[in-house]
């Protein structure tokens, strides 16, 4: 018995050792296949039951849509694809208006939060330690409190008897409200100040690395500020200026909170749509291919960064 235990505690003690060994090895692949798996989960299943429906077509039962795989009575399988739901997104005329719509917003905005957050986070890298601290803590802030009710707030501020037409009647700047609310105008408020702390960040990460001995050398040469600025600060920040660029593109892209609530459903943005395709009409394919016909609208300006980020890469 004493042999069989000590034999057993070699071999246990062997494959712990030997599974050591191999975790030491090969760590890195396994941090790698935790976000691997988190995706294949969360983001890659989520889109096949998507592109399926989107193939399907609508019908009246639950849920509102044919299977894509039937079998015939001989057993053999039958696979139905449907293509209608994409040709109609291109003959109506709608939904590319719409398309339009939405990425010249987002694209607008983005430009905005550029020209709004690219001063903030250069003031912030120049600041001092403390202050640093300070104004990063109020970039951040919002976050603190909810989404929806910031931009109720919004609402309160912008409506004909709110904060901003009191103010300006009160002063004798205006004798009748201005209709804020409702409006494009309200739209792009509500987006770029929700959006604007996402191109602060990656601009302040970016701007933080910098070199700021190559600005005065330029200095001492001779260079005036904007020179100073165009030729070494702007290229230098530049994948800063991408990443922010992004990260307020393509969620603005799909906005639908924010145009229902301060555009009151007369901005029309593809978000808008996908909600009326899947709760008024229940139409679950047509709504599937319009989300999906978004994805390559969003992933497209994705690729192409890739694209020239690996290239520029390669040319370092």
């Amino acid at each position: 018995m004493n042999d069989v235990a000590e034999t057993t505690e070699v071999v246990q003690s062997g494959l712990g050792q030997r599974l050591l060994r191999s975790l030491q090895t090969n760590w890195k692949r396994l941090i790698i296949l935790v976000p691997f798996v988190w995706l294949l989960i969360f983001f890659l299943a989520p889109f096949f039951i998507v592109a399926k429906i989107s193939l399907s077509e609508a019908v009246i039962q639950s849920p509102p849509f044919t299977s894509m795989i039937k079998w015939a009575e001989d057993g053999a399988m039958q696979i139905r694809l449907v293509f209608d739901n994409f040709t109609y997104l291109w003959d109506d005329p709608l939904y590319a208006k719409t398309y339009i719509n939405s990425v010249m917003i987002a694209a607008s905005s983005t430009i905005l939060c550029l020209l709004l957050g690219y001063p903030m986070a250069y003031a912030i890298v120049r600041s001092s330690h403390t202050v640093k601290h300070i104004l990063l803590m109020l970039v951040i802030l919002p976050f603190w409190t909810s989404f929806l009710l910031r931009v109720y707030a919004w609402m309160g501020l912008l409506a004909d008897q709110g904060t901003i037409n009191n103010l300006l009647i009160a002063l004798g700047i205006i004798d009748q409200p201005i209709q804020m609310l409702y409006t494009t105008f309200a739209v792009y408020v509500g987006i770029v100040y929700t959006y604007v702390p996402f191109m602060i960040l990656p601009l302040y990460a970016n701007m933080e690395k910098l070199d700021w001995t190559l600005l005065e050398a330029a200095a001492d040469l001779g260079a005036r500020p904007m020179t100073t600025f165009f030729t070494i600060t702007l290229p230098m920040t530049l994948p800063g200026i991408i990443a922010g660029s992004l990260l307020v593109f393509i969620p603005a892209t799909g906005e639908y909170v924010i145009p229902d609530l301060l555009g009151g459903g007369n901005v029309l943005m593809i978000g808008r749509i996908l909600y009326n395709e899947f709760n008024a009409n229940v139409d679950w394919p047509i709504a599937s291919a319009v989300a999906i016909a978004l994805l390559v609208v969003l992933v497209v300006p994705m690729m192409l960064y890739q694209h020239f980020q690996s290239k520029a890469d390669g040319n370092v």
